[in-house]
């Protein structure tokens, strides 16, 4: 009976355990595959835009920034549907776009957008 109690408990730390690992798998991913080139900070434009703050920005729109007419003509709002299909194909999704990047993993592609969206 005792355990009816505390299963609620031991499911709540459960669950902050496993985002948090996923965050922590989302960082080394974005350090491995993207933190060459791009920022979380803000106002830190690399090679790529900073990505600060990218939940609801549209696509193409620092100030800055060399994009291509492509990206920056798309109409493209990021959020976490935007982000995963462009880091699934960013080619694909974005014909013309400089950027190429090809995470076929969709746990990968999750564990980078959930960071990216967390991180803000």
């Amino acid at each position: 009976m005792r355990f009816f109690k505390t299963a609620p408990l031991l499911a709540i730390c459960f669950l902050a355990g496993a985002a948090h690992a996923q965050n922590a798998d989302g960082e080394r991913l974005f350090k491995q595959r993207c933190g060459a080139c791009h920022s979380l900070k803000a106002g830190e434009n690399r090679v790529g835009p900073s990505l600060a703050d990218i939940n609801g920005r549209p696509a193409g729109s620092l100030e800055g920034v060399r994009y291509s007419p492509a990206l920056r003509d798309s109409g493209i709002r990021w959020d976490a549907t935007n982000l995963d299909a462009f880091v699934e194909n960013s080619q694909k999704m974005v014909p013309g776009t400089r950027m190429n990047i090809r995470i076929s993993d969709p746990d990968q592609r999750k564990a980078i957008t959930d960071y990216l969206l967390s991180a803000q």
